[in-house]
């Protein structure tokens, strides 16, 4: 404690981070420091056209609607398109940062090595420079998107073989042939990207996949399933299941495997010009991969291809490499053992922020629990006294619907858990402010 303030530590000076530390000085809290590896605010949405913690390429755009990706009380420009690309997002929050005098609070190029909880529950936080800093409290936010995660083939590989996180542009793909794995939005992205350049582009899928367009009936497919909220969950589904069909027909028709699960069960794919491009022939649909010989993919239809590169757009492992916590290990788990997706009940004095994946946008999530977070240090919150048995009662909810891979472990539905989390706000907080110009 310092002038009766605690001392809080936030680590992440991108989108989750940023809003945490808002939230603070909107409670009053000023006794804290961001600590982030970069030069600038934006976490990863800072491009680089160089390896580097952001996993952004030239052409990144969001997959979810500005309308739902924007921070509750910090709207997105008008000019800004529905799918904002890298550049805007990274203005976007550095004058969030700027305008809620977030930036000051921030000590860039700065590394967080270790972070140990005291016995008086306390932190001790070591950095890059060799310092050791003391916390009362502690909030992680260094996100999720930053650790690649590699499929482990039998055989070897031969050629290139590189990971989504460290793609930054088609041009060195120029009269390749290119396999790219993965049915993520990522390995989507560039593979249709890839396909511009190279010689020939290969996508392979292990399972079938929902992919969506970007407008479906005029509107951002969030902003659809938005307006039809009101109608009950089952049907609301079977209805954009039944549009679905409708604009884009069958997998089956661009060579593509039928999805084994339900539209809601995982994460979808957002994407206006993959469809496009299998159906010129520009993509071709891939199964899985058996095994490599050499420069020779083998995959488990039995077809044989040689390609130069192999581009793994595979996800990433949920990471906070300055814990030393099995507690705090989601790496390998299909589910987070986590309320709200941020509370531990072993680390009282900790908060985790940003660590979910809806089926829309993680930042108004943020926004939302770093204002729990906030007020809980501030002591207008309280855990509810059978934690334990909420968190289990949330783990099966996941574990029964959504598929059982580490890659959905974080997944929750955008607008029942945001409304979840306001429920959570206590009603003696602050009110969401907005600093003059």
């Amino acid at each position: 404690m310092e002038n009766g303030q605690p001392r809080v530590c936030v680590i992440g000076a991108g989108p989750s981070g940023i809003t945490a530390a808002k939230h603070l000085l909107q409670v009053g809290i000023t006794n804290f420091v961001v600590y982030d590896k970069n030069s600038e605010v934006g976490g990863n949405w800072i491009y680089s056209p160089n390896p580097s913690h952001s996993s952004v390429y030239d052409t990144s755009h969001i997959i979810s609607s500005k309308r739902l990706s924007q921070y509750h009380d910090f709207p997105m420009p008008d000019d800004y398109p529905d799918y904002p690309g890298h550049e805007l997002l990274k203005r976007y929050f550095q004058s969030y940062a700027d305008h809620f005098e977030v930036t000051p609070y921030v000590q860039f190029n700065t590394v967080v090595e270790r972070a140990v909880m005291n016995e008086d529950t306390s932190w001790t936080v070591t950095l890059d420079n060799g310092n050791q800093e003391r916390f009362d409290y502690l909030i992680a936010a260094n996100g999720h998107h930053w650790n690649p995660r590699y499929p482990n083939f039998p055989g070897e590989f031969t050629g290139e073989t590189m990971h989504s996180h460290f793609y930054r542009t088609n041009l060195p793909f120029k009269d390749k042939r290119v396999l790219v794995v993965g049915g993520g939005n990522s390995a989507c992205d560039i593979a249709v990207d890839v396909c511009r350049f190279a010689k020939f582009t290969g996508l392979s899928w292990r399972r079938g996949y929902y992919v969506i367009p970007k407008i479906l009936l005029g509107l951002p497919p969030d902003v659809l399933n938005a307006k039809a909220r009101w109608l009950p969950d089952w049907l609301r589904v079977r209805l954009l299941t039944l549009i679905w069909k409708i604009v884009v027909g069958s997998n089956e028709k661009y060579g593509l495997p039928k999805p084994d699960h339900k539209l809601t069960e995982t994460h979808p794919i957002l994407n206006s010009a993959l469809l496009d491009r299998l159906r010129h022939g520009d993509i071709a649909p891939r199964p899985n991969i058996e095994r490599f010989e050499d420069n020779n993919v083998v995959f488990v239809d039995g077809r044989v291809e040689e390609y130069d590169t192999v581009i793994y757009g595979t996800g990433y492992k949920i990471s906070f490499p300055f814990f030393d916590y099995p507690e705090l290990d989601f790496s390998e788990k299909n589910y987070v053992d986590l309320y709200l997706k941020m509370f531990h009940p072993k680390f009282p004095t900790l908060g985790i922020i940003g660590l979910v994946q809806p089926q829309g946008c993680i930042w108004p999530l943020s926004d939302t629990q770093g204002q729990i977070m906030a007020n809980y240090i501030a002591g207008n919150y309280r855990w509810p006294k059978d934690i334990e048995k909420r968190i289990e009662k949330e783990v099966q909810k996941t574990l029964k619907r959504y598929i059982n891979t580490p890659r959905h472990s974080t997944e929750v539905e955008y607008h029942e858990f945001q409304k979840r989390l306001f429920k959570e706000v206590p009603k003696n907080a602050p009110k969401a402010f907005v600093r003059p110009q």
